[in-house]
Formats: structure tokens, sequence, C-alpha cells
């Protein structure tokens, strides 16, 4: 095979950027909880021990939000105890946070953008990859698969942190795993032989998985399979390498086959613009390819003081532009349509650790278009226009 190359990578929930997206996505869950139309703008950085936390919640009874408790809980739940550094109960939370309510005609003003921003969503008509690039889904499923052999083998004395990378071969209507790194963390008393093995049965399996989901999917193993190719990996989380909120973003995203539009995601309550943008531009996406296009790529964008998004762009997979006044009418792609519906909707410590758009289950993630639209009705005509079928039900 001789195609077109494409790569993507993941990683787990114990990386430090990963675990900075949680915590920033646990507060906006708190605030959430508080207040529907809560303001949260959080950032979150990691070193060793140290936990430093900034930005503004605006809620209700802001000020009690115990931020150190929150922080722990995600470390814990991503691995870090009395063996993998740092121990949850020994972090040191350092805050700057601005916690008060919002100031009086706040809420109301939120359907409003304070910041510009521009989205790009995507989506391919592949049902079986919830419409997800090839190479973005198969190291999604890989790292999921990867984070779960620490407590179904711990024999192999595996820590939280980790990350791998697959190399995807298209050509024409088949594809293939080309190449295959998983650098995963391990005591240096771990078998490293019995790890290699481990790595390469669930890969075998992930493949034939693969294969099940991907019409054309060659399910063989390549040839170039690394497991921890530069050396003994013990070390590693915060102990490791510092981290950051929003430095992950092509992994939240689709990988980079497909271009983002620059704003980080956690930390960011549901009506603020790069958050509620990318999540609508997905949307709108995703109902193109199920109906009218093999891929489609929209960008949309909003200014200060917009209360909804405009579609700058939908484009197909032979580059051409798609009528977007047709779609705009199916959606709403306003702020507070999206922060109304998506405010604590899903557990957000989960959606920061394994992508936005890799669950089918997301309540965003559900095919279809919004039942009032942009005009606040939905035409008959356009219901009939509209109606397909898909792998999730008839779906509008």
């Amino acid at each position: 095979m001789s195609g077109k190359v494409f790569v993507a990578e993941y990683v787990l929930p114990g990386h430090p950027d990963k675990l900075c997206d949680a915590i920033a996505d646990a507060l906006v869950e708190e605030a959430g909880r508080r207040e529907r139309r809560a303001l949260c703008g959080v950032e979150v950085a990691v070193h060793r021990a140290s936990v430093f936390v900034t930005g503004r919640i605006a809620c209700r009874n802001a000020e009690t939000i115990d931020v150190t408790p929150i922080v722990r809980s995600v470390f814990g739940g991503a691995g870090y105890n009395s063996t993998w550094y740092p121990n949850p109960s020994a972090l040191k939370v350092a805050t700057d946070l601005c916690l008060g309510p919002l100031h009086e005609g706040e809420a109301e003003f939120r359907r409003f953008a304070d910041d510009q921003s521009i989205v790009t969503g995507y989506a391919v008509d592949l049902p079986g990859t919830n419409f997800l690039p090839p190479e973005h889904w198969l190291a999604s499923r890989l790292s999921r698969r990867l984070e779960r052999l620490r407590s179904e083998r711990p024999d192999l004395l595996l820590g939280p942190d980790g990350k791998s990378i697959v190399i995807c071969e298209e050509d024409g209507n088949s594809v293939r795993l080309k190449a295959f790194s998983a650098s995963l963390q391990q005591a240096l008393e771990g078998p490293v032989v019995e790890l290699h093995r481990a790595v390469l049965e669930l890969l075998r399996e992930e493949l034939q998985a693969a294969a099940d989901a991907i019409p054309g999917f060659d399910s063989r193993v390549p040839d170039e399979v690394k497991v921890n190719g530069a050396g003994n990996f013990a070390v590693g989380g915060p102990e490791e390498d510092n981290g950051l909120a929003g430095k992950k973003l092509v992994v939240d995203a689709y990988g980079p086959r497909v271009p983002i539009g620059g704003g980080a995601l956690s930390g960011k309550d549901f009506y603020k613009a790069d958050r509620a943008g990318a999540i609508l531009a997905r949307r709108l996406a995703k109902a193109v390819a199920a109906t009218a296009a093999r891929e489609c790529t929209a960008t949309l964008a909003i200014m200060p003081g917009q209360d909804r998004f405009s579609v700058v762009s939908l484009v197909n997979e032979e580059g051409r532009r798609l009528d977007a006044s047709r779609w705009m009418r199916l959606f709403d792609l306003s702020l507070a349509g999206a922060g109304d519906r998506y405010t604590c909707a899903t557990p957000l410590v989960d959606v920061a650790r394994y992508g936005h758009f890799t669950d089918a289950a997301r309540p965003w993630e559900q095919l279809g278009f919004d039942p009032r639209g942009a005009s606040g009705r939905t035409p008959d005509s356009v219901k009939a226009n509209w109606l397909v079928e898909s792998n999730s039900g008839v779906c509008p």
C-alpha cells in the first residue's frame, strides 16, 4: 500500500497536561452545579507536588469552593497515590482566583460573547468511528485500552502517565496501521518483556475491533511497534515534567489532519465562545457528513458582543463550499443555546481526559438538528427534507 499517511497521538489521564485540563473542568462543573449561568475561566499548572490555579469563578457561593479537595480527587482518579508520586495528600495547591457572585445583570449578559473566537468542526461519514478521522479514533481507543492495562495487569507495575502515537496509511478505500508507539510509565523492577507482550496482545484485539468499525481496515499488526522506545520510563507525571491546561488542543479535537481554531476548551464554561463554538461547529459538520457529504469541515466565527456564531464556511471532501444558509436554519448557533443545553449535562473530568468528540453518548454528539433551529421553529419542509437513517436511529 502506498497512499496518504496520517498521524495522531493521545495521552493518558496521568499526563501532566491532562491533569491540568481535568482540574480546570472539575472546577467548571462545580461552578455550573451552583448556578446554571456561572462564569468560569480557569487556568491550571502543575510541577512536582505543586499545583497553581488562577482565573475567575463567578456563581452563587463561589467563595466557598474548596479547590484543594477537587485537585486531590483528580490526581487520585488519574492513578496517583503513595506509590506513584506526587501523592494527592501531599499536594501543595496555590490559588489566585477571583471568587464571587456574578455582577448585577451579568447572568443575562452571558448570552453575548465577551471575546472573539474562530472555531473549526469536522466530521467524516464513518459512523463506526463516531464520524472521527480513523487515525484519531484509533489513537483514542488504544489510549483507553492502555489505561485499563494498569488495573488489568497489576503485575506489570504500570504508573498513571503515558502516551501513544499511531501512523495510518490510507489508499483509496483501504486503511492500515503503519506504525505504533506506546510510552508507558513503568517501575524500574517492572517486567519489560511482559509489557511488550501485553501491548502487542491488546493491539491485536483493538485492530480487529477497528476492522469491524472501519470499512476496508487492515487488521494486521504493523511491523513497527515500539514500547518505551526511548528506554525506561519510571519517573513520570508532574515529577518528570511540568503541565499546563490547554496544551493538548489537537488531542482534544480531531488530530493533526484537521486545522483547529486555536482556543482551549477545558477551564471554560459552555457560554464561553471557544467551548460553545467548537461544539456547535462539530454538530454542524457531523450533520452534513451524515447526510450530504463524505467529509465536512465547518468554520464558525463570533465577535465580541454578538449572541450567535456566523458560519464562515462549510467545505466538503472535494474542497467545495456548501450552501451554509440552508444548514444554519437547522441549528441554534447561539451562545445561550449552547450554555443552557450543555452546562452540567455530562461529567466534565472525563471529557477533559478523553476528548470532547470521542464519545457518541455526549449530549452534543447526538446526531441531528436542533428542535427550534436558528429561527426558533423548524419548518415542516425542512423536517421532511432532512430525515436520514443513522446508526442511532432515525435522526433529522
